[in-house]
């Protein structure tokens, strides 16, 4: 049990002044029911919350996919740079989100943000083996050595990486899946040959692929279908 203004402040922008006026002004229902006093408990996950007239959907956790855009730090905050969070949207900002991983301030594509330590752990557990894709783009040829040497373990100053699979799209460019997430890996891997990485881009976790009418930038929603195949292996 949880007190209605500590509910109302986990799942809302309302301070917790604003919502003690609110209750006051008679302003406040759950499961139908008036709320006379901020101290009044109730079961978080089984109750039905107006506000207002307005019904205020209770969630527990919040799971939204990004198209990150180039010039956004995977932080929660750094010092005169914009971060992800900068993108999210004000009605979710009442929450402690945080990016689930990280993509370099110059990479773009499909980002997961959470309050969910949990979740965020699983899929990014070496351990769990769920996949990242990446559309990529050097500055010199991609050759069939590079392919190999990816599938085989490109050896780097902090160890030996897990397998990868590099798929030649073009004379510059490749898709790259990997299954672990290392400081600047697919950057550093293609610089054991020389390569610069000109563009890179996410375009799938697990099984799930970024979102078509997902714009650069914009954010919304997972779906139940959508965070299943983020963790799915295959």
């Amino acid at each position: 049990m949880e007190r209605i203004d500590k509910i109302i402040s986990n799942h809302t922008h309302y301070t917790r002044k604003e919502i003690k006026k609110l209750i006051s002004q008679k302003a406040v229902f759950v499961n139908g029911k008036m709320v006379e006093r901020p101290e009044c408990k109730y079961d978080e996950t089984d109750i039905s919350l107006k506000i207002c007239g307005e019904e205020i959907e209770i969630k527990e956790h919040i799971y939204l996919l990004l198209n990150k855009p180039k010039g956004y730090v995977s932080a929660t905050e750094a010092p005169d740079q914009k971060t992800v969070l900068d993108l999210v949207p004000d009605k979710y900002k009442y929450r402690s989100l945080f990016p689930a991983g990280r993509l370099d301030k110059d990479t773009t594509g499909l980002m997961l943000i959470t309050d969910d330590g949990e979740f965020a752990h699983n899929i990014l557990s070496p351990r769990k083996h769920v996949k990242k894709e990446y559309e990529v783009t050097i500055d010199i040829p991609v050759t069939l050595t590079m392919a190999e040497e990816f599938k085989s373990g490109v050896q780097l100053n902090d160890g030996e990486c897990k397998t990868a699979d590099l798929e030649i799209t073009g004379e510059y460019t490749a898709k790259v899946t990997l299954t672990e997430g290392r400081y600047h890996q697919i950057k550093r891997m293609f610089g054991c040959f020389g390569a610069k990485v000109v563009e890179l881009n996410r375009i799938r976790m697990g099984n799930l692929y970024l979102p078509e009418e997902l714009g650069l930038g914009e954010i919304k929603e997972a779906t139940e279908s959508e965070l299943q195949k983020i963790q799915e292996r295959d």
